[in-house]
């Protein structure tokens, strides 16, 4: 299902049949994108049920459906809580949480999220944000260069790729992606070349809209704004993102440490409901390459 090219939802029908949709509950979408979940859902809502959706990029916005029971929020679902408490809509049935770029922001090259596509370095979701790629690669000290491409990316030659952006920069501004392309290609074969750039591309943009940060704050607000027997269904696309939802789930911490009481009782929020995570099938990877990565976890609200 897409919306106008916007976006192909990965694992679509096994995500909107995990949400256990009753027809007059109320579902959040935390990331609207094209809205091709979110049309599913409203499709087994019933005309008491009511979707809240959430989406911090403004091009999302042109993508607004209209349905009296549909209330889209142009912001970032780290302020998940304080909305559904605006719209006394807390005690939600379902959260659906679609992470990553979307097909929309890879494809437009002035984003700047793609190795394929020059465009100025920016990277931010919400473009009225004030940190971006460009202040990133040409601003950040080396240490933080480090962290980010440490914590962010699977790199074999970190130091390599720091030096080169120091170097460079020092020189003049890097500007674009194109020219960040060509700095760093050069650093590796050209059979490994792609992966690897998409890596640094990958850890940039996570430092720069604090996709972790974001996702943690989501993850612990979902458990206050789900009823009992609420279901959380998240979709991530790299090994971090997959990591500390798999950790919450089963623990109620993100490094996977049980939290107990005073009493020694497990205080976890969820259940899991599938302990190893859903995958694309086969067919899916072939007819959408980009869902290679996705893998899909189920909880509900203990």
């Amino acid at each position: 299902m897409t919306n106008n090219g916007y976006h192909v939802p990965v694992l679509f029908k096994e995500s909107i049949d995990a949400l256990n949709i009753p027809k007059a509950g109320v579902v959040i979408d935390v990331t609207f994108g094209g809205g091709g979940h979110s049309r599913e859902i409203l499709n087994r809502l019933g005309k008491k049920g009511v979707l809240v959706s959430f989406d911090q990029d403004d091009d999302a916005l042109e993508n607004k459906i209209d349905d009296a029971r549909f209330v889209l929020v142009n912001a970032n679902f780290r302020f998940l809580i304080n909305f559904m408490k605006f719209y006394d809509l807390m005690g939600a049935d379902a959260i659906l949480a679609d992470l990553g770029v979307s097909s929309h922001q890879f494809d437009t090259g002035d984003r700047g999220f793609s190795i394929r596509e020059e465009g100025k370095l920016d990277m931010r979701m919400n473009k009225n944000a004030t940190l971006s790629a460009h202040k990133v690669i040409n601003q950040y000290s080396e240490i933080d260069l480090f962290r980010i491409f440490n914590s962010y990316a699977d790199l074999q030659n970190t130091k390599k790729v720091v030096f080169a952006i120091n170097k460079a920069r020092r020189k003049a501004p890097i500007n674009t992606t194109k020219e960040l392309v060509d700095l760093l290609g050069e650093l590796v074969p050209p059979q490994k070349r792609h992966q690897f750039l998409a890596q640094i591309f990958q850890a940039i943009r996570i430092e720069v809209n604090d996709e972790m940060g974001a996702l943690m704050d989501l993850l612990e607000q979902s458990a206050k704004v789900l009823k009992k027997g609420g279901r959380l269904v998240v979709i991530s696309y790299h090994s971090i993102e997959d990591r500390l939802v798999k950790n919450f789930i089963r623990s109620g911490s993100f490094d996977g440490e049980l939290d107990k009481d005073m009493f020694g009782k497990v205080t976890k929020p969820f259940d899991a409901i599938n302990n190893k995570p859903l995958v694309p099938s086969d067919e899916e990877l072939e007819r959408n390459p980009r869902s290679r990565s996705a893998k899909m976890r189920i909880a509900e609200k203990l």
